[in-house]
């Protein structure tokens, strides 16, 4: 038993080292960073501000590379097939992470177990946007017009099983009203039937959504977030606005970077270090503001806590909202 032991003990300080070693020469060649989403979206925008920096900060290229479809799902797969060596990592996101798992029954990856988690780089809330045609200011008035039409309350959304379709059910539910989801391929055509009348309501992210309130079509009456954004700190929270439990389920939203399962600790770390630092640099801080975004990083490990925690959250906001896996 003790030899045994002894040979264990070994092979871990033999790996321990060559993983070391692996890490110091890392990187030498460029990196690939997959993005789920399509170019120009927020999504994409915030990994092509970061990339410049990241690939000054690493020595070699960082090359950002688009992999669309199936709810991001494409991307993430390809990220958790990849090898674990540093030179393909992948932009993940809430909806790829803690909503695919709940709407697709036969998901390619398991979120929690085929990633080594790196860290978020920013969160961020959306805004519940109702037609300015209605007399509805406050989310309570929203209620009550619900409640008195409960065969007109509509809401829209970037398509089924997104963050925004999963809000406007939450609401519904929380506040025990009825409304129709109205999907889209995409937000843009949505806030433009809301804005319209067509459509009743709607959540959007805090860029594209506070951009149309202030041209009148639509009106921002809350954010989804735990608590106010500075980018609206006039706008309250649901939970402020008298939603109870609201703060407590699809609250913040979060977009993070992830590598191959397996990947040394050493190369991990220093993905970390170096999108800490990124992130924090004036100019990439300035796009992020620009996108609505906060600057938000956790250590891999903290990282990797949170998403155990949040997994947990969205499995209760899937049910209440009704959602099946397809």
């Amino acid at each position: 038993m003790k030899r045994q032991l002894t040979t264990l003990v070994a092979a871990c300080v033999l790996a321990l080292s060559a993983a070391q070693a692996y890490a110091q020469s890392y990187p030498n060649r460029p990196v690939r960073w997959l993005i789920p989403y399509s170019a120009g979206g927020p999504a994409d925008l915030l990994a092509r501000a970061v990339a410049p920096k990241l690939s000054e900060q690493l020595g070699v290229p960082v090359i950002v590379e688009n992999r669309t479809g199936a709810g991001g799902s494409i991307a993430m797969e390809a990220v958790a097939k990849s090898a674990p060596d540093g030179y393909t990592i992948g932009l993940g996101l809430t909806g790829t992470h803690m909503i695919n798992p709940f709407l697709y029954a036969k998901l390619p990856y398991d979120p929690l177990k085929d990633f080594s988690p790196v860290t978020p780089l920013v969160s961020y809330t959306n805004v519940l946007l109702v037609t300015a045609d209605l007399p509805v200011k406050t989310v309570s008035d929203l209620v009550a017009y619900l409640k008195a039409n409960p065969n007109k309350g509509t809401f829209a959304s970037g398509g089924r099983g997104t963050s925004n379709h999963l809000q406007g059910e939450l609401l519904s539910s929380l506040t025990k009203t009825s409304m129709l989801h109205v999907p889209y391929k995409g937000n843009a055509q949505g806030i433009v039937d809301v804005g319209s009348g067509n459509v009743t309501c709607m959540f959007d992210i805090l860029a594209t959504g506070l951009a149309h309130a202030k041209l009148g079509k639509v009106r921002a009456i809350a954010v989804s977030g735990m608590k106010r954004s500075p980018y609206a700190p006039e706008i309250p929270t649901l939970a402020e606005s008298g939603v109870a439990g609201y703060d407590e389920a699809g609250a913040d939203l979060w977009i993070g970077v992830f590598a191959p399962p397996g990947t040394p600790k050493p190369i991990v770390d220093r993905l970390y270090r170096e999108l800490d630092k990124a992130m924090k640099t004036p100019e990439v801080a300035e796009r992020v503001r620009g996108l609505y975004y906060d600057t938000w990083t956790l250590a891999p490990d903290e990282f990797a806590a949170y998403l155990r925690t949040d997994f947990e959250k969205w499995r209760k906001v899937t049910a209440l909202a009704g959602l099946k896996p397809e």
